[in-house]
């Protein structure tokens, strides 16, 4: 048994996310066909983390371990398996990892890239917010700073049914926001996210640049209690602008191999 390293980028837009389900097509599932249609086995696969229907990765990484049949090289393998995969999922890298190397556990943060656009595009619609109104940038970085360090986000998620008593504890590493060639960048880097956590953080974001929602109110929403005067869960920000941009490990997961 072999455990390798894999390095996804897609698309998601037709996808009911990264995580297999029986009823619906999602990221991993179209990987997991292309995989042990190229091996000619069976794998076990786990991402590093889940990304909601609609959102894009840049980075998503797996691992996959296997009991290789037969030998054959890298290269080989990656032209086989990006040859049956959907046209907008692609993989980047195979490496061999240690064997006791988990994508996700072994993960120290995430980082997520949302993407607001400031003006209308003919040709990004699938991978951006469009707000027509003017924001505030400088007012959002304030509020963005706010986010570093150890929080509870219980106000910006939602209720995961099959995690209903996970912890809202989140400790944000790096919280930024740039402005380039008519977008504005809302970069988050954390130990790990609720579920719609980004999109709803960046929602409310909008709303501190649109000066309507002041900076002690957006303070406030990070103690952890229910405020009744906000419906941040309509201020959840579109999937099509996020998009899983990197993880990190602490050491190299992986080690030189011809496959």
């Amino acid at each position: 048994m072999k455990t390798f390293k894999l390095l996804v980028e897609y698309d998601g837009s037709r996808y009911s996310g990264w995580q297999e389900q029986s009823n619906a097509r999602t990221v991993m599932g179209e990987l997991r066909d292309a995989v042990e249609k190229a091996l000619g086995a069976r794998v076990d696969l786990q991402g590093s983390g889940r990304t909601d229907a609609g959102v894009h990765a840049e980075a998503q990484v797996a691992h996959m371990r296997v009991a290789l049949k037969r030998d054959f090289r890298r290269e080989e393998f990656l032209a086989r398996v990006n040859d049956d995969l959907p046209y907008d999922i692609a993989l980047l890298s195979v490496e061999e990892a240690p064997p006791r190397f988990h994508a996700r556990h072994d993960a120290l943060t995430r980082t997520y890239r949302y993407q607001i656009a400031t003006r209308k595009s003919a040709f990004s619609k699938k991978f951006i917010w469009w707000i027509k109104q003017p924001l505030d940038v400088e007012l959002m970085r304030q509020a963005a700073r706010l986010l570093v360090g150890r929080h509870d986000f219980l106000n910006f998620r939602q209720r995961d049914v099959s995690k209903p008593d996970d912890s809202t504890i989140v400790v944000v590493e790096s919280a930024t926001i740039e402005v380039a060639e008519g977008l504005i960048l809302v970069r988050i880097e954390a130990s790990h996210f609720l579920y719609k956590m980004v999109r709803r953080v960046t929602g409310t974001l909008v709303k501190v640049g649109l000066r309507e929602l002041d900076l002690k109110d957006f303070a406030r929403l990070l103690n952890g209690r229910p405020d009744k005067r906000f419906d941040i869960a309509s201020w959840t920000a579109p999937s099509s602008g996020l998009f899983l941009e990197r993880v990190t490990y602490k050491e190299p997961a992986t080690r030189r191999t011809s496959l």
